[in-house]
């Protein structure tokens, strides 16, 4: 497998992980945690060029072996708590559209500013992906659009949803 520039300089600016520490060390996971979701890939390039285009996400790794190829996505520098998307094209479906988040299925991703929902529906429109114009929703969804991956499922962008606060106010820490 050959690894490119992007991956390569998203690679050498991830901090270095220190043996032994952290959340993850051996003996150090006391809870269970979410940590990925994995979409098949009728094209794995093609996927990879929607999300890191679309997206705030960047490739974290790349793998190949005798079965297909994937790939692993991530927000840029969040080491504390990553989430993972996993992008797998195996070649036995090699080519073949392989959306299975179909119709209300989606993955969410939380944007600082209105003003980013519309550049990402924005983008989208000129792709020729947009699957939802960006609108206002009734609280807690907030104010949305949503793309389509070249699989055909279906990436929501929100502001002010509030899915991390009401977590936290719920079992975070009481001030």
């Amino acid at each position: 497998m050959t690894i490119d520039a992007t991956t390569a300089a998203t690679t050498a600016a991830r901090p270095a992980a220190q043996a032994g520490t952290g959340p993850g060390a051996e003996g150090g996971l006391t809870q269970p945690r979410w940590t990925h979701i994995a979409l098949p890939s009728g094209d794995l390039d093609a996927s990879i060029a929607f999300y890191t285009s679309m997206t705030p996400l960047v490739v974290v790794a790349e793998r190949a072996d005798a079965d297909g190829r994937n790939a692993w996505l991530s927000n840029p520098g969040q080491w504390e708590t990553p989430f993972v998307l996993v992008l797998a094209a195996f070649n036995h479906s090699s080519g073949s559209q392989q959306g299975i988040m179909k119709p209300f299925a989606h993955i969410g991703i939380e944007l600082p500013t209105r003003a980013d929902v519309d550049a990402a529906a924005d983008r989208a429109r000129a792709a020729g992906c947009l699957h939802w114009e960006p609108r206002d929703m009734p609280d807690p969804i907030g104010y949305i659009c949503a793309v389509t991956d070249p699989d055909g499922n279906v990436i929501e962008f929100s502001h002010n949803q509030r899915v991390f606060e009401t977590v936290r106010e719920l079992w975070g820490p009481k001030r």
